[in-house]
C-alpha cells in the first residue's frame, strides 16, 4: 500500500500533465488527437506511429460510391463578368483524375471577398481515387497579385515568441482577411527549419520545401539554396520536409517505399488527410487538401492544378484546414460566421485562427490593399472544363512580377 501511494505521488507530475494536455483546444480537436500530441512530447512517438497505422489500417478508404450531395458544386452558368479586369488570368478548369468526370467537377468556383471587383481566390473539386469514388479533395487557387500573404506563428510551433503575428487574427487584419490555411508538421518531425521576425528561430536547412514571403507580400515554393534564398527582402520562411513537386513533375521515389519521408506520424502508405501547397508557372499559388491521400496522389493533384514547385503541408484529420471569409461590406471583417471551409468534412471551423488558444503557426492571405476591397460578386464568368491540359495554371504564360523574387529563385 505504501508503495502505491508512492507510486501515485511520483507520478502526479504525470497526470497533472496529461490532464492539462487533454483540455487544451491547439492540441486537436478530439481527445484521441490531444493524447497523441501529448504523447509524442513525452517520447511515446513510436507507440502513437504503431497504434494509428493499425487504426488506419482497419478503417481503409471507403470503397466505390458517389460523392455525398453538394460535395462537388454545379456547373457555373452565370455569364455576368467583373466590371474591372486585373490580376492573373483565372486558370483552365482542372481535367480530374477520373474519367468521365462528373458535372461541375475540376471547374473553378470564386471563394471569399474580392479584391477591387475581382475574384482573388477560386475553389475546385475533384474525386482523387478511382477505387474511392466518393472521396472529393478541394483545390484552392490564389492570385498573388491581388493578396499579400503573413505567416502567424505560434507558442508551440514554431515556439518561443513573442511574434509580430500570432493568433488570433486582430481586427484590423481581419478586415482584409481572404483565406487562412494550415502551415507544415510540428518543428520535430518537419526536419526543417524556421525564419521569421528577424531572426532564425530554427535553423534552415539547405535542400528544405520552403514556402517563402517577401517584404512586399508575395511569396514563393522551392528547395533552399537553389529555388529560393536568403535576401534582404525575406521576412518569413517556414521549411517542411523536401519538395513534392518540381519542374512541373512528382519527385520521383513517392511510391518507392520511403514512406517516413513525408510524414512521421503516418508516413505515405496510409491515406490519411494531408495537405500540400504549391506555385504555378506565372506565380499563382495553389493548396490542396483532403482526406485518404497517399503522398503520390497529393502531387499528383497539385500537378494537376498548375503546381511546377509545391511541397507537403501538414496531414492527418485535426490539422488540415482552408478556410475563406466572404463579410457581407466592403471593409467588414473576417469572423467564424462568416468563414467556409474548403471541404465541409474538414475537421474544426475557421474560428481557430481568431482564437487565442489556437498555438500553431498557419498562413493568411490578404487583399493586397483594404480601399480595393469589394464584397463577393454574386455572378462570375463560366470556368468550365474545355482545356485538355492536365496542368491548369502551369501553361500560364509569364513571370509574376517580382523584382524580389526574380533574383532569388529559379524556374524549376
Amino acid at each position: 500500500m505504501a508503495l502505491l501511494l508512492v507510486l501515485l505521488v511520483l507520478m502526479t507530475p504525470i497526470w497533472w500533465s496529461l490532464g492539462s494536455a487533454l483540455t487544451t483546444r491547439s492540441m486537436g480537436t478530439t481527445i484521441a488527437a490531444r493524447f497523441a500530441e501529448w504523447a509524442h512530447d513525452h517520447g511515446g512517438g513510436s507507440v502513437v506511429r504503431w497504434a494509428e497505422n493499425i487504426w488506419y489500417t482497419h478503417h481503409p478508404p471507403p470503397k466505390g460510391g458517389k460523392p455525398a450531395r453538394g460535395a462537388i458544386p454545379a456547373p457555373t452558368t452565370t455569364t455576368v463578368a467583373p466590371t474591372v479586369t486585373v490580376g492573373l488570368p483565372v486558370p483552365p478548369a482542372i481535367v480530374p483524375p477520373l474519367s468521365p468526370p462528373l458535372p461541375g467537377e475540376g471547374q473553378w468556383h470564386p471563394a471569399g471577398r474580392t479584391v477591387n471587383g475581382t475574384p482573388a481566390v477560386y475553389e475546385a473539386f475533384v474525386r482523387p481515387d478511382a477505387g474511392s469514388t466518393s472521396v472529393v479533395a478541394g483545390i484552392a487557387w490564389m492570385d498573388t497579385k491581388l493578396l499579400r500573404a503573413t505567416l502567424y506563428s505560434g507558442s508551440s510551433i514554431p515556439g518561443g515568441g513573442p511574434y509580430k503575428h500570432s493568433a488570433p487574427i486582430q481586427p484590423t487584419a481581419a478586415t482584409s482577411l481572404v483565406a487562412a490555411f494550415n502551415a507544415g508538421f510540428r518543428m520535430q518531425t518537419a526536419n526543417s527549419g524556421y525564419y521569421t521576425d528577424g531572426k532564425v528561430v530554427i535553423p534552415l536547412r539547405t535542400g528544405a520545401a520552403s514556402f517563402v514571403i517577401y517584404t512586399n507580400g508575395s511569396a514563393a515554393v522551392g528547395a533552399w539554396g537553389s529555388q529560393v534564398k536568403m535576401t534582404s527582402h525575406v521576412v518569413s520562411v517556414r521549411q517542411n520536409l523536401d519538395l513534392v513537386v518540381t519542374g512541373g513533375k512528382p519527385v520521383p521515389g513517392l511510391s518507392s517505399g520511403t514512406y517516413t519521408k513525408w510524414g512521421a506520424t503516418l508516413g505515405g502508405a496510409v491515406d490519411v488527410w494531408r495537405s500540400g501547397v504549391g506555385e504555378t508557372a506565372n506565380g499563382a499559388l495553389v493548396y490542396v487538401g483532403g482526406p485518404y491521400l497517399s503522398i503520390g496522389t497529393l502531387a499528383n493533384l497539385l500537378v494537376r492544378a498548375g503546381a511546377v514547385r509545391a511541397m507537403e503541408l501538414d496531414i492527418n484529420t485535426t490539422w488540415v484546414n482552408y478556410a475563406t471569409f466572404s463579410p457581407s461590406t466592403p471593409h467588414g471583417a473576417a469572423t467564424t460566421t462568416n468563414g467556409t471551409d474548403l471541404l465541409s468534412n474538414m475537421s474544426g471551423s475557421p474560428g481557430r485562427y481568431f482564437a487565442n488558444w489556437w498555438t500553431r503557426d498557419f498562413f493568411t492571405m490578404s487583399a493586397a490593399s483594404t480601399a480595393d476591397v469589394t464584397p463577393p460578386a454574386t455572378t462570375v464568368p463560366s470556368t468550365a472544363a474545355t482545356s485538355s491540359s492536365s496542368s491548369g495554371a502551369s501553361s500560364a504564360s509569364g513571370a509574376r512580377a517580382s523584382p524580389t523574387k526574380k533574383a532569388t529563385k529559379k524556374t524549376s
